[in-house]
């Protein structure tokens, strides 16, 4: 699972590969949940609230810049 602090110290371009990375095991996660096979049902939760928290964090920050433009 992955920390608010920790996700604010990356890059944008990091975020988004993290993103990508997640929105892929996410995929992953579902088929095996229709399946049956899936280990770890609480992987899915923690996989969703992680892409939450990224895209979170990437809209603040698309706010701030806005922001620091029309100033």
């Amino acid at each position: 699972m992955a920390k608010i602090d920790d996700l604010r110290t990356r890059t944008d371009d990091q975020l988004s590969a993290q993103l990508g990375e997640l929105k892929r095991e996410a995929f992953n996660l579902r088929f095996q949940a229709a399946t049956n096979q899936l280990e770890k049902p609480a992987r899915v939760r923690e996989v969703r609230r992680d892409i939450a928290r990224i895209m979170t964090l990437q809209n603040q920050r698309a706010v701030e810049a806005a922001a620091k433009e029309s100033a």
